[in-house]
């Protein structure tokens, strides 16, 4: 549970010094937070932070190109040091969506359980070294599972269906 003195929340397992100087070492006792007018209050609902601004009011699924309140396409803008303004480019401002999110996450993921392989390819390119079967073998699966997520990302309608799809996630081990 959580407390609350004046709607402010506070910790009963802290000090506490009230406003006539007294200090107490906790509030643990019940009688003592009655005393004060320290009230028990509900848990705040948890909830996923990566896929909702708060309880029940999920983000952005897909990407979505910006207006203003008239339904003109709002742009891109970058500031020109002659005019000390800022002005439109030619690119549409995006706000990208949990899809587009969680596609860039899984690339970066895959790129860096690559990356400490990727030497091989390098020496094989260059010197004509074999790679070692466990190396493209762990290389085809990383491969293989961000192939899988980013399909089935780009396939959900929900963001409870994209949070299925994340929870799936299985990322080769390497050696």
């Amino acid at each position: 549970m959580a407390y609350t003195l004046n709607n402010t929340p506070i910790s009963i397992d802290r000090h506490y010094t009230a406003p006539d100087g007294t200090r107490y070492p906790h509030l643990r006792d019940a009688a003592l937070r009655e005393s004060l007018g320290v009230v028990e209050v509900a848990d705040p609902e948890s909830y996923d932070q990566r896929f909702f601004w708060s309880p029940n009011n999920p983000k952005l699924l897909n990407d979505r190109e910006e207006s203003d309140e008239n339904g003109n396409p709002l742009y891109v803008q970058e500031y020109n040091p002659l005019t000390e303004t800022m002005q439109n480019t030619t690119k549409r401002l995006v706000t990208k969506g949990l899809k587009s999110q969680w596609t860039a996450q899984v690339k970066a993921t895959a790129g860096s359980l690559l990356a400490g392989t990727d030497w091989y390819i390098i020496r094989k390119a260059e010197r004509n070294i074999d790679i070692p079967e466990s190396v493209q073998s762990y290389r085809t699966a990383v491969v293989t599972e961000a192939n899988r997520l980013e399909t089935a990302i780009a396939g959900v309608t929900s963001v409870e269906q994209l949070i299925d799809t994340v929870n799936t996630m299985n990322w080769p081990k390497g050696d």
